[in-house]
C-alpha cells in the first residue's frame, strides 16, 4: 500500500477543507510548521476545495497563500474573487487537481460523501500520495482505487482514526498472512444504550449529540447508527486486502483503543490514544516519521477503566450490510454508500425517522442488481439508481412521520448532486 517516503518538504491540497477534518489538517500544518527542527519538513499548502462556505474557504487561503481554490457551490465563487484562481461547480475539485497536482504532492481527501471520489481517482492518476478520510471512496469504488494505487506506486495513508491505528499497528512490516483478524472498535454512538423503540423514533438533536467524537452532521449520523462501522469494514477490506471474515467490530464507549491487530500466534497489536483526529492526520501527514502534536495526550492517571461490548445486531442492523456488500462485490458498494446518503440526507431534513435509515439502505440493495465495477461510469449509474430508489421510497412514507418537527439541519455537505460531474 505503500511505497518510500517523499522527502522533507511538501506541497499539500486539501480537499474538504471546510469540513471537521480539513479545519483539523490545516490546525495540524500550522502546528507542524511551527515545529523547528522538523524531520519530515513543512507544508506548503497549494490547493484548497470546499463545499458552500466560502467565507471560510477564503480565511483558510488567505491564511497559508493559497493561489488556487475550488468551491462546489458556484453561487458563492463571487466570495472568492480576491483569490487569482477560482473553480467553481460540481467539477471544481477536479479542476482543482488537474491545474495544481503534480507528481509527489500530498492530497488529503476529506470531502464528504461519494462526490471525492472523481478528484481522488485525478489525483492519483496523477501520481499523488494520498491521506485518506473519505472512507467513502473505497466503499463505492475499491475495486478502482487500489488497483490504480498499485500501479503508480503511490502512498496511501488511512487517516480515519480506526485505520490509521491498523495501518500503524502493521508499521513493522507484518505480512497480512500473519493477521488473524482485525477488530475496528465503535463508540457505540449517542444511543448506544437505548431501547429499540426509543431508538427507531430518535430526533435529529439527539442523534447529532456524540459523546466522544466532534464530526460533521453525515459522519455523526454514521456513527449513531453504526453505518460508519459498515462503512469502515469495507474500507478495511480494501486498504489492507484483508477478508471479511477477519474483520470485526466491537463496541468500546471510551474511544481510547482505535483498533486491534490480532495475529496468528494471538498476540494483540492495539493503537491507543485520545479521541482527537488531529493524531491520525499528523501521522499521515509525516509519516513515516513522528513529531510532536498538537492533541491532547493520554491521562492515565484518570484512564479508570476500558469498557467493550458486542454489537447488537438488532438494533444495529446497518453493520451487518458491509458484509454482504463484500460478498456481493461490484457495484454493490456504490449503492450501499449512496443509499445510505440519500437516507441520511432525508433523516436531516426531517422527512424519516431516524431507524428507517438502515431500512431503507437494505431495501436498496435488495430491489438494484449489484454489476461488474470496471470504471467511473459504472459507479455514477449505480449511485443515481440508489439515490432515485431511496427518494422513490422517502416520498411514499415522508407525509406519515410525525415525530420529528423543527426545521431542518442546514448546510449538511451531503448529497450534492452525487457522483453527476
Amino acid at each position: 500500500m505503500t511505497r518510500q517516503p517523499q522527502p522533507a518538504c511538501r506541497r499539500l491540497i486539501v480537499l474538504g477543507s471546510t469540513g471537521s477534518i480539513g479545519r483539523n489538517a490545516l490546525e495540524v500544518v500550522a502546528h507542524l510548521c511551527r515545529c523547528e527542527g522538523a524531520a519530515a519538513g513543512g507544508f506548503d499548502v497549494v490547493g484548497l476545495a470546499g463545499g458552500s462556505n466560502a467565507a471560510l474557504l477564503g480565511q483558510q487561503a488567505r491564511r497559508f497563500d493559497v493561489k488556487h481554490v475550488a468551491i462546489a457551490d458556484a453561487d458563492q465563487a463571487p466570495a472568492l474573487a480576491s483569490i487569482p484562481h477560482v473553480y467553481a461547480g460540481e467539477e471544481a475539485a477536479v479542476q482543482l487537481i488537474d491545474a495544481v497536482a503534480q507528481p509527489g504532492d500530498l492530497v488529503l481527501g476529506a470531502m464528504v460523501g461519494s462526490a471525492g471520489l472523481p478528484a481522488t481517482l485525478s489525483a492519483i492518476d496523477r501520481g499523488c500520495d494520498l491521506a485518506l478520510a473519505n472512507k467513502e471512496t473505497l466503499v463505492a469504488a475499491g475495486a478502482l482505487v487500489m488497483p490504480r494505487v498499485r500501479r503508480k506506486g503511490i502512498n496511501l495513508l488511512p487517516i480515519d482514526s480506526e485505520h490509521s491505528a491498523i495501518f500503524q499497528c502493521l508499521a513493522a512490516g507484518r505480512s497480512v498472512q500473519e493477521v488473524a483478524r482485525l477488530v475496528l472498535t465503535a463508540s457505540g454512538g449517542p444511543l448506544r444504550t437505548w431501547p429499540s423503540e426509543r431508538l427507531y423514533h430518535a430526533t435529529v438533536e439527539q442523534v447529532l449529540d456524540h459523546p466522544t467524537w466532534d464530526m460533521g452532521p453525515k459522519v455523526t449520523v454514521d456513527s449513531a447508527s453504526l453505518m460508519n462501522k459498515a462503512l469502515e469494514v469495507i474500507e478495511a477490506h480494501w486498504l489492507f486486502d484483508i477478508p471479511a471474515q477477519k474483520i470485526e467490530v466491537i463496541v468500546h464507549p471510551q474511544s481510547i483503543i482505535h483498533s486491534f491487530v490480532e495475529f496468528v500466534d494471538g498476540s494483540v497489536i492495539a493503537q491507543l490514544g485520545p479521541p482527537d483526529m488531529r493524531t491520525p492526520i499528523q501521522y499521515a501527514l509525516t509519516w513515516p516519521h513522528r513529531l510532536g502534536g498538537c492533541a491532547a495526550t493520554m491521562d492515565w492517571a484518570n484512564a479508570r477503566r476500558l469498557d467493550f461490548e458486542p454489537v447488537d445486531h438488532e438494533r444495529f442492523p446497518a453493520l451487518g450490510l458491509a458484509y454482504k456488500v463484500i460478498e456481493a462485490g461490484g457495484t454493490a458498494g456504490a449503492i450501499l454508500n449512496a443509499a445510505n446518503e440519500a437516507a441520511v440526507a432525508a433523516f436531516l431534513d426531517r422527512r424519516i425517522p431516524f431507524g428507517m435509515i438502515a431500512e431503507l439502505v437494505r431495501e436498496t440493495l435488495a430491489a438494484i442488481k449489484p454489476r461488474p465495477l470496471e470504471g467511473l461510469d459504472d459507479v455514477r449509474r449505480a449511485d443515481r439508481a440508489a439515490r432515485d430508489e431511496v427518494n422513490r421510497r422517502v416520498g411514499r412514507t415522508s407525509n406519515t412521520v410525525s415525530d420529528h418537527v423543527g426545521p431542518p439541519v442546514s448546510a449538511v455537505p451531503i448529497n450534492r448532486g452525487g457522483l453527476n460531474v
